[in-house]
């Protein structure tokens, strides 16, 4: 039998491989298993004993269509083409998710040209176009570990392990170059292996080196453990060495992957974000604390199957975390431009990850997340039923119903929850700004500010109860809070616009307590001064006015910290209720035509108008794939 398996990665996606490499090799014994990967990750397999043969091709030369057209690229690919079809292989197995549309052309060519009777992958939906024979279920990124996904389509074949970690082979040579660096550092403590860097693939997946300075520095002094900093010099070391006060065994740019492989087999306890590093030291069974922010961790997280004790994942869990892979999409790879989600995680909570793990403190049950891969919500879910529109779950709901479930949350001893408003322009912007939807997706509730949304669910045989906008809420919200004594704070629009806002709500409702206003803006430079704003008035409700979608981005990602019980954006409704804009007519509103006075005052915003026929068509196309004739 001969087997070729496709994993075109970097080092860590390699390594989280493995185990299906080790089930293929242990169910088929005597087959010829072939693995085709980047020359950069190859050595990763060294010594491991999981293939007969490694091939190696440059995959990342081909991450552009016009790059595969370059005659030096398309003579390589033709070239190896050839040499693939010349092993004969029986059956193929490729372990990567069919994300793009030129990712699944390029392996569709790859496999179609090994010649390959059997072709096996992960389907989520483009497998037919890869010619897969038997596939796998793709449910999305992180609804299982990529580990498990590719156990998954190792099993298609009938291949199991009885051990499902990663391997890697640590050899002697490297052990002995690991014992005679450590010997030359003073000390018994323990060995704390940190590496701050992340790949090149994606740097917004790193912490702060002053963070990662002080962690070293408090397990320094509280546990007399001997500090090793490894990676590039690309990998932020000389920065945490600087703002050390102790001074680390520096190995940066001194290690082989072997040598490191060895190391992180020494080592008390590892230390570092996401990275092929994380993973290596999940590989040699080193104790990992791993920083998550924009990647998505129930995808990548260190796999430590049946031994949690040695894994701690340490994320802030703002909603809109993780934006990068989520469902079937590549999301924001980079993050977003403000890193909230990373800056958010505190050395303190590194700390003691760190310190359970050191002195054996049990795995603490995980708490709820205020946001999670796909639609369904870890925690705070609402009653009422919800609507898919365009891929926008929008709450069945009512202004009283959603006063009703304002009042359970401020009163409970809950996480924050935040609302948002949905209309047909913001669920058209949503389709192309892959943050915005997965944040209007994870909205603890959504409610229907626009009757295009109550025409979309007639169509869709769901109808709405009522339209529930946000200029009409806020009023509504603040009458209920003057009664119940909830405490409020406005944030947005222009200067002066809140607090005029605030004066004539608390006029028209004595007894309300409006404990802060203030503009500001979205801009991330400013989120920790405004952060520290609304945390210091002890506000139950925080209404945001930047517009969307950057009002429910600037709440999403800040959350966790705002020390809020919710947390709704409200668009121009501060605008509304201080007279700066006046609405439309009352039977406009009925008839659904706010947005042709707007145009009427505002024509310059014709452009924003093409979205709602935009909106319509593709609601209707909804409808034919849900209802076909």
């Amino acid at each position: 039998m001969r087997i070729l398996v496709v994993k075109l990665a970097d080092i860590g996606d390699l390594l989280v491989a493995t185990p299906a490499l080790a089930a293929l090799r242990e169910t088929f014994p005597a087959a010829r298993i072939d693995l085709l990967t980047t020359p950069h990750s190859a050595p990763a397999l060294d010594g491991a004993g999981l293939v007969d043969t490694l091939l190696t091709f440059d995959k990342f030369a081909y991450d552009h269509p016009t790059d595969a057209l370059r005659p030096a690229h398309l003579g390589a690919a033709l070239r190896l083409a050839a040499h693939l079809r010349a092993r004969r292989y029986d059956t193929v197995l490729v372990l990567h998710h069919l994300t793009t549309l030129f990712g699944a052309l390029k392996y569709a060519a790859l496999v179609r040209a090994t010649g390959a009777r059997d072709r096996i992958g992960l389907d989520n939906g483009r497998g037919r176009w890869v010619g897969f024979t038997r596939a796998a279920l793709d449910r999305g990124f992180g609804v299982r570990h990529e580990a498990e996904y590719w156990l998954d389509v190792a099993a298609q074949i009938g291949a199991h392990t009885t051990d499902p970690a990663l391997r890697v082979a640590v050899r002697a040579q490297g052990d002995a170059w690991t014992v005679h660096k450590l010997a030359a550092r003073k000390g018994t403590g323990p060995v704390v292996v940190i590496h701050p860097g992340s790949g090149g693939y994606s740097p917004a997946r790193r912490w702060d080196p002053a963070s990662f300075a002080a962690v070293a520095d408090a397990l320094h002094e509280r546990h007399g453990a001997r500090i090793v900093l490894v990676g590039t010099a690309d990998d932020d070391t000389a920065a945490v060495r600087a703002h050390m006060a102790h001074t680390p065994l520096d190995l940066a740019d001194q290690t082989s992957l072997g040598q490191l492989a060895a190391l992180l087999a020494r080592a008390d306890l590892f230390v570092g974000a996401d990275s092929g590093v994380m993973h290596l030291a999940a590989a040699v069974r080193a104790p990992v604390v791993a920083i998550f922010g924009p990647s998505n961790h129930h995808a990548w997280g260190p796999w430590s199957p049946g031994d949690a004790a040695r894994v701690r994942v340490v994320r802030s869990a703002p909603p809109c975390s993780p934006c990068a892979y989520v469902d079937h999409g590549v999301g924001l790879r980079a993050g977003c431009p403000a890193r909230t989600c990373m800056r958010m995680v505190t050395p303190a909570e590194v700390l003691d990850a760190a310190e359970a793990i050191l002195i054996g403190v049990p795995v603490p049950k995980s708490p709820p997340e205020l946001g999670s891969p796909g639609p369904a919500l870890a925690q705070g879910e609402v009653s009422q039923e919800r609507v898919d529109i365009l891929g926008v779950p929008v709450n069945n709901t009512t202004f009283d119903a959603m006063l009703d479930q304002i009042g359970e949350w401020v009163t409970e001893d809950g996480p924050p929850r935040q609302i948002a408003t949905a209309n047909p322009e913001f669920t058209i912007i949503a389709q192309r700004d892959v943050n915005f939807y997965n944040i209007l997706r994870r909205a603890h509730l959504v409610i229907p500010d626009g009757v295009g949304l109550l025409w979309a669910a007639r169509q869709l045989g769901q109808p709405l109860q009522e339209r529930v906008t946000g200029s009409d809420g806020v009023p509504l919200i603040a009458a209920r809070a003057a009664e119940r004594g909830w405490r409020l704070f406005f944030l947005g629009a222009a200067p002066g616009v809140a607090a005029r806002a605030a004066e004539i709500l608390t006029a028209r409702h004595p007894g309300l307590q409006v404990v802060g206003t203030y503009s500001g803006s979205p801009a991330p430079e400013e989120e920790d001064e405004i952060v520290a704003r609304v945390r210091a008035a002890r506000a139950d409700i925080l209404f945001v006015a930047y517009g969307a979608p950057r009002q429910d981005k600037w709440i999403a990602r800040n959350l966790p910290r705002l020390g809020v019980k919710v947390a709704m954006g409200v668009g121009g409704a501060f605008d509304f209720i201080a007279g700066v804009t006046t609405r439309a007519p009352k039977w406009m509103q009925a008839w659904g035509l706010e947005w042709l006075d707007r145009l009427i005052r505002e024509p310059w915003r014709w452009r924003r108008q093409t979205r709602l026929p935009r909106f319509i068509i593709a609601v209707l196309r909804q409808k034919c794939r849900r209802f076909p004739i």
